[in-house]
C-alpha cells in the first residue's frame, strides 16, 4: 500500500540520517604522529592498542564553523534539550576532540594552531589523490604532510570517563607534501574518549571515494 511504502521510506531515511550523523570529512590539515595509521599503540600503556593520530588545522580554517556544528549535533542527539549546554561545559573542560594547541607547546605543529585526536582499533584506510591504498613502506603521508581526514564524530557517556565528544578515525587521503614534523612529546590519556564500537569504520570512507573493497 501507498502508506506502507511511505512508512518504509520514513525508516529508510531515518536509517541514513541517523548512519551520516557526525561523519564528517576534514579537508587540507596536516598530520601529526602519521605512524599511528599504520601501527596500533597504546597511550600511556592503557587500554586496548589503537591506531591513532592528530590532525592540524588553523584557527580560522575554512571547515571550523561546520565542525563545530557537527559536534553541537551529536551532542543534541545524546542529550536532548542539554546538547548546547553539555557541550559548553565539555568545552570548558577541554573534554572534546578538537583543541587549543597552545595547551601542548612542546608539540611540533601544534603551537598557534587546533588540533583533533582520533583513533580506531580498525586500521583506517590509506590512500592517495589517485585513490590507490598507501602503505607505511611507501613514506607517505608523513608527519606534517597535507591531508583529508575522514572523522566519525560522537558523544561519549561512559560511567567510569564520563562525557566526551570523541573522533574516530576512519580514513586519511594524502594531498600534499609539508614541512616534516619531529619531536614533541606522545598523546596523553586526556586527548582521547572511550572508541565507540559501532562507529563507522574504514569501508564506508572506500565507498566515499569510489575504492574498491
Amino acid at each position: 500500500s501507498i502508506s506502507a511504502r511511505i512508512s518504509k521510506r520514513k525508516r529508510q531515511n531515518a536509517m541514513t540520517q541517523n548512519k551520516q550523523l557526525g561523519v564528517f570529512m576534514l579537508e587540507d590539515v596536516r598530520i601529526a604522529f602519521a605512524h599511528g595509521l599504520w601501527q596500533a599503540t597504546t597511550v600511556q600503556g592503557q587500554g586496548k592498542p589503537a591506531f591513532s593520530t592528530s590532525f592540524i588545522l588553523p584557527k580560522n580554517h575554512k571547515q571550523l564553523g561546520a565542525l563545530q556544528q557537527t559536534m553541537l549535533a551529536v551532542a543534541e542527539a545524546k542529550w536532548p534539550t542539554k546538547g548546547a549546554e553539555t557541550l559548553k561545559a565539555l568545552i570548558a573542560g577541554q573534554r572534546i576532540c578538537l583543541r587549543d594547541g597552545d595547551s601542548k607547546p612542546d608539540v611540533a605543529g601544534y603551537p598557534g594552531n587546533l588540533f583533533i585526536s582520533a583513533r580506531t582499533y580498525t586500521q583506517p584506510l590509506v590512500i592517495d589523490g589517485a585513490r590507490n591504498v598507501l602503505t607505511q613502506a611507501g613514506g607517505k603521508p608523513k608527519s606534517g604532510d597535507y591531508v583529508n581526514a575522514r572523522l566519525s564524530i560522537w558523544a561519549q557517556q561512559h560511567p567510569q570517563h564520563g562525557k566526551r565528544i570523541n573522533a574516530q578515525l576512519t580514513g586519511v587521503q594524502f594531498v600534499r607534501e609539508g614541512e616534516a614534523l619531529a619531536g614533541g612529546s606522545p598523546a596523553s590519556v586526556e586527548d582521547f574518549g572511550e572508541i565507540e564500537q559501532q562507529a563507522t569504520a574504514a569501508a564506508e570512507f572506500g565507498d566515499l571515494f569510489g575504492v574498491p573493497k
